[in-house]
């Protein structure tokens, strides 16, 4: 599959010199993001009344994700090796947006198997794509190094949940003070 011109490979070679130590926050960021998955926790008992539904039936929403994230990582490695990463997060930022898109049109329509398709399938493979872009492309930097590169990345995926766990309260207290 073809990638645009601004988004393709050769457009992201770094200039001579370039300092290897400012790809790992960008990375640390991405994970950052994504790892707002671990963060369902938070909202799943507003879930259930809203949906006068199970907590199971809830949480399949959140093992659909999961799923999808390690099936899209083995699927799509190999392209995210070929594409590089600029390609890889776009594309990982679209399947991220789109699910969250199509799950909130399932709250607000009260169709639960949105969510499951938004949140959990398509928002799944954004996840998957968008774990291991940041961990590839942080052994390529640090060859020398491979398990702190892994580690820089793979923190900030659990510090996900830190960050957007105490923000899901806020904007659930704000757009759904009852």
């Amino acid at each position: 599959m073809a990638v645009p011109s601004f988004l393709a490979r050769e457009r992201i070679v770094a200039r001579p010199g370039f300092n290897r130590w400012l790809i790992p926050p960008a990375a640390l960021a991405v994970h950052l993001c994504i790892g707002q998955a671990y963060a369902t926790s938070v909202y799943k008992t507003a879930l259930v009344e809203h949906f006068d539904s199970s907590l199971t039936a809830i949480g399949i929403i959140f093992s659909i994700a999961i799923v999808m994230l390690g099936l899209s990582a083995a699927v799509f490695g190999t392209w995210v090796d070929k594409n590089g990463p600029r390609a890889a997060m776009f594309t990982s930022a679209v399947f991220w947006v789109s699910g969250f898109f199509v799950g909130s049109l399932g709250i607000y329509t009260e169709q639960l198997w949105l969510l499951y398709l938004g949140y959990g399938f398509l928002g799944g493979i954004g996840l998957g794509i968008g774990y291991i872009s940041p961990v590839s492309t942080l052994i390529k930097w640090f060859p020398d190094r491979p398990g702190l590169a892994t580690g820089m990345a793979i923190m900030g995926f659990g510090g996900g949940a830190l960050i957007a766990s105490p923000l899901s309260r806020q904007l659930m207290n704000v757009y759904d003070p009852g």
